[in-house]
Formats: structure tokens, sequence, C-alpha cells
């Protein structure tokens, strides 16, 4: 049977001029709204009007060319750099060239140990207290945030693999009630100064921001400590691996403020941006019953171990589709160190390169029914028939997302588990609207009751030993 196609929530493009309008008027840091109906066409051009001159780069040429600089050229923006150093400070997210060769090198060994066969027993401990606390809001007919379980999820599943402790739930309220200041207030910086400040203008912060990011890593710095006081042997968790790296020219080891910075890049990278995809993951399986239904069929009732994960394709083609919709990392930001061309277009010093993900999902050359939720064309029946290049929620380049293959098995794994167990019901599903501000999130909270559509066995779910690793690569 053929589903009809579903149109999820999205901002309505205007002109340009309309939509720096829309921007300046609403004061929310959407920066969404600033892409006009053009950015949706064109595969490079200026993206409205700017005192430092705004570059989107849509064709998928050029965005690899510019994220694979070797160069410089292209560093990361100015402006991204400024408003997120008071949260991660010079770490391996915003830093650049020698810096970020010498974090990277001495990080990568870490990263190793991310072997999804290890971390699947944190993941499915985490996705069972989970349910258990969903199990509670059935019984009780409560009402909750989305947006909030899904982070505090993520951010359980991230601080077991990294720390390998459970996080405590007030912790994560305040964690995610701090980076929603933080995210905002972000894109309130973004949008005024993108437009109006020369390039290379120092970023102020407000005192609530900077004591966002405090709370944030005081946090991140307690768990920090207990590595430290720990004296781990480099092979415990990934906290205690970077703990005990050395810089092989120097044989320096990061200090406490370079943990906490490099840590914090792993936590918030590792839990808010997969947090976003599975917010509007489950808001679209909530309200299209046939693709949950089809979601249950697949993941049956039996326990679902490392292995079953892996054989979950609609549930992984789901959160495939749902990151090219709504993909985490909104904007990709680039600045031109010096005079540059691009595509044949000559862009001067300065100017903000723009490589736009959700421009490019949706860009109508490169895709077939753009703003569509349609799973299916990942299916390898259809993928072969995708523009090469024009999928991008991960990045691309060196700086691509590691954690890749970490967020595909986590969110087939939540969504199977969670959907084969719950009926989920969004309240108020017509005021849903996305805005991207550090990352794309709902404008406002989502919502939801659930209720339970069956009791669970207790041999239904997931086993908590670890399954054999997966091959490299």
């Amino acid at each position: 049977m053929t589903t009809a196609l579903y149109e999820p929530p999205r901002p309505i493009p205007k002109g340009p001029i309309a939509s720096l309008i829309r921007v300046m008027r609403q004061g929310d840091g959407d920066l969404l709204s600033l892409l006009p109906a053009q950015a949706y066409t064109m595969p490079i051009g200026n993206l409205g009007w700017s005192r430092r001159s705004i570059v989107i780069v849509n064709a998928p040429d050029l965005a690899r060319t510019i994220l694979t600089d070797p160069t410089d050229i292209y560093p990361k923006n100015d402006l991204m750099v400024g408003a997120l150093e008071p949260l991660v400070g010079r770490s391996i997210f915003v830093s650049g060239g020698a810096e970020w060769r010498r974090q990277r090198r001495m990080i990568d060994p870490a990263f190793s140990h991310i072997r999804i066969g290890k971390a699947f027993a944190a993941m499915a401990a985490a996705v069972d207290d989970h349910e258990e606390q969903l199990a509670r809001h059935a019984r009780d007919g409560t009402a909750f945030s989305l947006d909030l379980a899904m982070s505090h999820l993520t951010a359980d599943i991230i601080t077991r693999t990294v720390f390998s402790t459970p996080l405590a739930d007030g912790t994560a309220k305040e964690v995610y009630e701090a980076f929603a200041v933080f995210e905002k207030s972000v894109a309130h910086v973004e949008v005024r100064r993108l437009i109006f400040d020369p390039p290379f203008t120092k970023i102020p912060h407000h005192d609530h921001v900077l004591a966002a990011c405090a709370t944030i890593r005081r946090h991140i710095g307690d768990l920090v400590d207990k590595t430290l006081a720990a004296g781990g042997d480099g092979s415990a968790d990934i906290a205690a691996m970077l703990a005990t790296a050395k810089d092989e020219e120097t044989g320096a080891r990061f200090t406490r403020d370079e943990l906490i910075d490099e840590l914090g890049v792993f936590f918030l990278a590792g839990h808010e941006t997969t947090a976003s995809a599975l917010t509007w993951a489950v808001f679209i399986l909530a309200t299209r019953g046939e693709h949950a239904d089809r979601l249950r069929a697949e993941a049956g009732d039996g326990a679902l171990g490392f292995e079953d994960v892996r054989r979950l394709a609609f549930a992984r083609n789901v959160f495939k589709e749902t990151l090219r919709l709504y993909p985490p990392i909104t904007f990709i930001p680039r600045v031109a160190a010096e005079t540059a061309t691009i595509g044949g277009r000559r862009v001067k010093r300065g100017a903000m390169i723009m490589i736009a993900p959700w421009a490019i999902h949706r860009h109508h050359a490169y895709w077939e029914n753009p703003h569509a939720f349609d799973p299916d064309r990942f299916s390898p029946e259809r993928e072969g028939a995708l523009t090469a290049g024009a999928y991008m929620p991960f990045g691309l380049g060196p700086r691509v997302c590691v954690g890749a293959n970490f967020a595909t098995v986590e969110s087939a794994l939540i969504l199977a588990r969670l959907f084969r167990r719950f009926d989920v019901e969004v309240l108020a599903p017509e005021r849903v609207a996305p805005a991207a501000r550090l990352t794309t999130r709902p404008r406002e909270q989502i919502m939801v009751r659930v209720r339970e559509r069956r009791r669970h066995a207790p041999d239904a779910r997931a086993t908590r030993c670890p399954a054999s690793p997966p091959p490299p690569g």
C-alpha cells in the first residue's frame, strides 16, 4: 500500500527583504526564517543584505571543497567561535589549524573507544530506565515535554558512555535549562551581528549567558574531577582516556580546563544533536500512525540486542529521513580568511560562507518531493539515485562527526523500544513549528502524553550484555 506523502512543519519562505524583516520583527533568534525562497533553488548566491556579505553555498561539490579545504582559507566562522567560546573554550569544535590538529591527534584514540558493541549495554540500560519513567507518566496520565525527555535520555546515554555514570534527573534538567538559555542567546547574537557588524568584531556576552555556560561547565567539571581523582588507566571510559592522553610531540596532557572544553563538546554534541533529531522523529511517528506501525512490526516483541538493532532498516531510515528534514546542525558557517573565488564567484575577505544542510536537504534540484517525509528514499532500491553529497547531517571532510554510527544505532534502539511499548499523543500538534538556533528545535516545547500498549514481558527487555563489536570501519 502506498502511503500518502506527508510534509511535516516548516517555515514558508519569503523574499530576501521580507525574510530579513520577519527575523528582526520576531526577535527570537530563529535563523530558519532568514532563508528566502531562493535559498532552496540556487546553487550559490548572496543571502539577502548584510554589511559583511553572506554567501550561501548549496552545490554539493562546492560545499565539499569548502569543508575539506586543507589551506585554512575557510576556517570556522568568527561569529560562531566567539559565541561558543564561553561554553567550549578553545576545544576541537571551534579551533583550527595546528591547534585543531594537535587536539585531534590526542582525542582520536578516545574516539576509537566508542565501539558500539561496548557502548550498547550503556545505551540499553539508559533506555530501560527511561521506559520506566514513561510507564509512570502513562499510569498517571501526565503530560510532559518531549524535548526535555529526549534531552534527558540522550544525556544519560552519553554520560554513561563518556563518564561511566548515569545522569541524575536534577542535573539533567539544570543542564537542559542552562543550555536552552545559551542556545537562544547565541542565535540572537548571530542574527543581529551577521547583518550589521563588520567582520571579526569581538562578541560580547550577557551575564545570564555566562551564568548558563558556568552551570554547564560546573557539572562537567564535577565529572572530570571524579575521573582525575580515580587516576584512570586510560581504558575505563572516554573521559579516562582523554585524561591520560599525551601530545606525541611535547608529552603534555590536557589541563583540567582543556578536559572540560573537550568533554563539553562530547557531552553537548553527543546528546543535544541526537535529542533534536529524536524529538522530531517521535513527533512525526506519533502523528503518522502508518509509519509507527511499520516500525513496531519491524521491531517485534523479542529482546533487542546489538545485532538486532543493526537489522532495523526502517527504524534507521526513519532516523535518516528525520535528519534530512531537520538536520540538528542547521547551518555550517565558515569565513573567508582572504579574498577567494567559489564557483566562479569572488568573495571578499571576511565574507560569511554559509553552508546550510537545511537548505541543501530541501533543495529542489537534488531531492524529489524535498519537503515530504519519505523514509523509503533511503531504501536500497532508491538510495543509489540520490544526489551525491546532497546529504550531510553529520558534516563533511576531516571534521565529519565521528559519532554518526553511534547516533544511528542509539536512535534506532530508542525509537524501536519506545514505540513498540507506548502510543504517543501530541498535544496541540498544530502549534509545532521548527526554529534554528544552535540546533534545529521546535519553536515551543512539544507536550505529549503516552499510553502503554501492553505489559512488557521481562524477557523482551534489551540485553545488558555487551554484544560483539562491529567489524572495523
